[in-house]
């Protein structure tokens, strides 16, 4: 079964006001204690991060805005802190949300562009924010658009299961351009907005999306909490119920549109921190106020009519200061004075600065740095050596393009250190494209803010050295340092056997933890058995807690059922108890085959897809919902077989009964028809050997014939990967696949 971590949903209190028990399996002699309640003005502080879509640099009246009304941020600014030299960390969307939630910035992170056919996927090594903060007893809730694929309720990368209690919204990229949407995500759940049925624009979805987030403050006001705000405005189309104050202007319908979704957004943040007042708790609140990325010219939008990008050069999708420089605001009245910052804060510090803020532990692996100390008054918050960014995109728009010199869809990068910013563009489409062939623009921002005057001629040294740093800010692959809780389950999972589970705690942070614990927690009436210790003490930074149990269902639990398993973790940091969780779900499995069969007339014992659900085609007169269409290869056309998009993995329980197992494996034609992109890697696993690998598969090479002996096998594991960095068109089949049985 896959391996998936995530956080505790409980209360506040499961760390602040009460002890952490172990589970009754492996209970610990001596009991975390909870620290002494906060007095006022001393408490954990409640964390607001709001997010915009697309606004830019100079669409505030406090960064500039002139034509476009924001009174509420404008305050905001005034009474708090503004940031001049505040980044995103990417020209697009899901890149920058990524290493937002992360602290990686793209060089680094798991989603490194904008979806090209199958959205971003967090993976099960990154760490959000969320994740952070929830092992300190903050209740977490994400509110509006997350960003990320697959669009499913139960898979690693949703938002419950990166550490986010609450969601609601939308979770696929490009869902979230629909203002008035058929349907929003509650937690794993697709729940239908009626009021938009059949075409209808019953209800706006930016204010059910405000409805619900002050309805979350409401609701935890007694406990820390974290919320991250996320409408979609103002995000293509310019869709909004009425434009207001903008409706006598001479502007096309879609600027008064795009005006009146700003002042919107406006609006909605005075609402939030309207709230916060009302219930007393807005000096024990943090906000932060700011954008993916630079504005956006989709849909009839005009930005050079509300100088949106103001002093800036560029848009969304350049990485010109236009691009990537945002807003950023940090308000908390009594906590942070008035004033302005012109430390150069990419948004990869928001992971670091929420979590000194909230007095937990944080990853050391991230490129983060916290500003904490900066919103304390401090001017001793670190500084980075440069800032990075990378883009791969295929999007293209008039004025980026035009500001890109027709450059938009090459492969770009950019550095700023220091005064120095540095962009150069690929040729063609590889990163590992020798230096030379890359064309190189330099700017002095201290002089230059407008980025107007290349000056890269007159100062090779320091190109050099700017393109040398972003040599060595990427990494095709970032491996990540194991924190707070993983769980993996060895099976299968038969009824009266046992089964093993194996899980770690890992402290990822800069300093040492005590009083470690594991507990596994299993339904009423399975048996759990501790094989090694359940706890260390001292857990010293960079270092593991490993527990494994061996755990037996009853010989009368239902075959083909899912049952919860958690692991929890618990230790003392030096700011205080955390409590990780790792919630399994485990399959009872189905019968093992008692003769041969094609896998497509099997039970699964779990399915997992890149992209919407495992194809089953079985073509022999049963048409469930969910078959897929024959499969085809160089035009043969096969049935029996099982349609995936990498990455994918589909496990059957074979009980040790088959003999041998068949199949072609190979990228279809529905995939080969649509381009020839595609690339993957198939592989079979028994038990966790493998058993074949195909070696790179395209279209045009054909499928592999796969025959292999699966004598004693009790699970077998058909896994599809990606082979080119680029899961389009990785539409994947298993053809024939099929059982022997002695």
């Amino acid at each position: 079964m896959p391996t998936r971590r995530h956080f505790l949903a409980g209360s506040a209190a499961a760390i602040g006001l009460a002890p952490l028990s172990a589970a009754p399996e492996a209970r610990a002699t001596t009991a975390v204690p909870a620290p002494a309640p906060a007095t006022a003005g001393t408490a954990t502080p409640n964390l607001v991060v709001i997010l915009a879509d697309d606004l830019g640099y100079g669409d505030l009246g406090a960064y500039g805005q002139q034509l476009i009304t924001t009174p509420r941020i404008d305050r905001l600014a005034a009474e708090g802190l503004r940031f001049t030299d505040a980044y995103s960390t990417a020209a697009v969307c899901a890149p920058s949300r990524c290493s937002l939630l992360t602290g990686l910035h793209t060089g680094h992170s798991a989603v490194r562009a904008n979806p090209n056919g199958v959205a971003g996927a967090l993976k099960a090594g990154d760490t959000t924010f969320a994740e952070v903060l929830r092992a300190r007893g903050y209740r977490t809730a994400v509110i509006g658009k997350w960003g990320f694929g697959p669009e499913d309720g139960d898979q690693p990368s949703h938002p419950n299961s990166r550490g986010f209690e609450e969601f609601y919204g939308y979770i696929d990229h490009g869902h979230a351009h629909e203002y008035y949407p058929q349907y929003l995500w509650h937690n794993g759940t697709k729940e239908t907005v009626a009021a938009n049925a059949n075409g209808a624009k019953g209800a706006y979805a930016p204010q059910l999306i405000e409805q619900r987030a002050l309805d979350f403050i409401g609701e935890h006001a007694a406990e820390p909490f974290l919320l991250f705000l996320t409408p979609t405005v103002p995000h293509a189309p310019s869709d909004i119920p009425d434009v207001g104050a903008y409706a006598s202007r001479t502007w096309s319908q879609q600027n008064k549109g795009h005006a009146a979704q700003i002042t919107s957004f406006d609006t909605l943040v005075g609402k939030v921190t309207d709230r916060l007042r009302a219930l007393g708790i807005a000096e024990n609140t943090v906000v932060l106020i700011t954008s993916d990325n630079g504005p956006h010219e989709e849909g009839g939008v005009n930005p050079d009519l509300f100088n949106a990008g103001g002093p800036l050069r560029g848009y969304k999708r350049n990485l010109y200061e236009g691009g990537v420089r945002v807003p950023l605001i940090a308000w908390s009245p009594g906590r942070i004075g008035a004033g302005t910052s012109d430390r150069p804060t990419p948004l990869t510090d928001v992971l670091p600065t929420l979590a000194e803020l909230g007095g937990a532990p944080a990853p050391t692996d991230i490129d983060g740095l916290s500003a904490a100390p900066l919103l304390a008054g401090s001017p001793d918050a670190a500084r980075h050596n440069h800032l990075y960014w990378f883009r791969d995109e295929r999007g293209v728009t008039s004025r980026a393009n035009t500001e890109d010199g027709g450059r938009a869809t090459w492969l770009a990068e950019a550095v700023r250190k220091d005064e120095w910013k540095a962009v150069r563009f690929a040729p063609v489409r590889d990163r590992a494209l020798p230096d030379a062939q890359w064309q190189v623009e330099l700017y002095d921002l201290a002089s230059d803010l407008g980025e107007q005057r290349d000056v890269a001629a007159a100062n090779p040294s320091v190109v050099a050295g700017l393109v040398a740093l972003m040599r060595s800010s990427w990494a095709d692959t970032y491996a990540r340092r194991p924190f707070g809780v993983r769980a993996q389950v060895q099976g299968p999972v038969v009824p009266g056997q046992a089964f093993t589970v194996t899980a770690t705690l890992a402290n990822g942070s800069a300093k040492p933890w005590t009083r470690a614990l594991l507990a596994l927690s299993a339904p009423a009436g399975w048996q759990v058995q501790a094989a090694t210790a359940t706890g260390r003490d001292p857990l010293p930074a960079g270092a593991a807690l490993t527990t494994i149990w061996r755990v037996t269902p009853p010989a009368t639990a239902a075959a083909g059922t899912q049952w919860p398993l958690t692991v929890d973790g618990t230790a003392q940091t030096p700011t205080g108890p955390v409590r990780y969780s790792a919630p399994e779900r485990v399959s009872t499995v189905p019968p093992a085959p008692a003769s041969d069969a094609y896998l497509s007339d099997l039970d699964w014992v779990s399915a997992t897809n890149g992209w919407g659900p495992v194809e089953r085609d079985r073509s022999n007169g049963r048409k469930p919902a969910g078959d897929g269409t024959p499969i085809s290869f160089g035009g043969v056309t096969y049935g029996k077989g099982l349609g995936v998009h990498a990455p994918s993995e589909v496990v059957y329980h074979l009980g040790g009964a088959a003999d041998r197992f068949t199949a072609l494996v190979g990228i279809d034609d529905f995939s080969t028809n649509q381009g020839a992109t595609g690339a993957t890697k198939a592989s079979v696993r028994g038990d966790g050997k493998v058993l074949f690998t195909s070696g790179r598969l395209t279209g045009a090479g054909g499928p592999v014939q796969v025959d292999l002996d699966v004598r004693g096998v009790k699970l077998l594991h058909l896994v599809v990967e990606d082979a080119n960095a680029n899961t389009a068109l990785d539409h994947t089949s298993w053809a024939l696949a099929r059982v022997t049985v002695r």
